[in-house]
């Protein structure tokens, strides 16, 4: 099932085309990723899902209805730009934030009770925000973004501020998010975090979707045929090229380059015909190297 789709989606601001006819869709209970350079889009795109700002033509529908503003209940959004009160105690403010979501009264001070026992923050109810830390504070609007349980959670560089215990943290909650039934856009620049975390993928530059799959496939469409193998002895050079080769604790560490023609499978017999493997793993690239590699082209 889909959650959301954004089809053709334009967006021009004086003289500036920030969206250029862009569609993706995202499928239920899944964690997409929203990739691009500074300015590429990105932000301009989840503003008109949040019915901040509207497109000048295209659609955006949830579940198959085209999206109106009564429809941002069901979306938890946490912006790039923390926007908490700094004069404001945090308890109140979650309080505040939560009502505003449509939560009673009551639901949000026991769902805020629940989320601050489990990061352990109840000190910090009656704290003012710039009293916070800019982690600290990161963690307060984490709670706001998903304290009413929304469908669909959009987090725009959330980890912004934490430390790695922290980032840690807060994946797991996403990911406990996604097995709960949470649907998630996920926009980063950290493209080790989109492999840990994305199943899927839009990469926009220049206001138009360049790449878009996958994440599992399109590493695999950009593979260039590179293996790395454990071996007893050394390799020597047969149909396939040799990059690098080094010995350690009697395990033979080779990188090698097949045949364009040659199967995995050929090219695994023949070593075998050699000697012992002990490793055999072709090294794909990186979502790193392929965003670098796509946004220059």
């Amino acid at each position: 099932m889909i959650l959301l789709e954004v089809e053709k989606v334009v967006k021009q601001f004086a003289g500036h085309l920030a969206l250029d006819s862009v569609s993706l869709t995202v499928p239920e209970n899944t964690i997409y990723g929203l990739l691009g350079p500074n300015g590429a889009g990105k932000t301009t795109l989840i503003r008109i899902i949040n019915c901040i700002t509207a497109p000048d033509s295209g659609e955006v529908r949830l579940h198959g209805k085209r999206m109106t503003p009564a429809d941002v209940q069901q979306i938890g959004y946490l912006p790039e730009e923390r926007g908490l009160y700094k004069k404001m105690k945090v308890g109140e403010q979650a309080l505040y934030l939560a009502q505003l979501k449509g939560m009673t009264r009551n639901d949000a001070l026991k769902a805020l009770k629940y989320w601050f026992e489990k990061f352990e923050i109840q000190a910090w109810w009656d704290k003012k925000v710039e009293e916070l830390s800019k982690g600290m504070a990161q963690k307060v609007q984490f709670i706001t973004t998903i304290l009413h349980e929304p469908k669909l959670l959009i987090f725009d560089e959330p980890f912004s501020g934490f430390d790695p215990v922290n980032t840690d943290i807060i994946k797991r909650e996403i990911l406990d998010l996604r097995a709960k039934g949470a649907t998630i856009i996920f926009s980063t620049h950290n493209m080790e975090t989109v492999e840990d975390l994305c199943e899927n993928i839009s990469l926009v530059n220049q206001a138009k979707i360049v790449l878009q799959g996958n994440v599992a496939d399109i590493r695999a469409s950009h593979a260039t045929n590179t293996f790395v193998v454990g071996s007893k002895t050394s390799l020597n050079e047969t149909d396939f090229e040799l990059i690098s080769q080094k010995a350690q604790n009697g395990v033979f560490e080779s990188i090698i380059k097949k045949q364009v023609t040659e199967s995995n499978n050929s090219l695994l017999s023949s070593l075998i015909k050699q000697t012992e493997i002990l490793s055999f793993e072709e090294l794909l690239p990186s979502m790193n190297d392929i965003f670098i590699k796509t946004v220059k082209a």
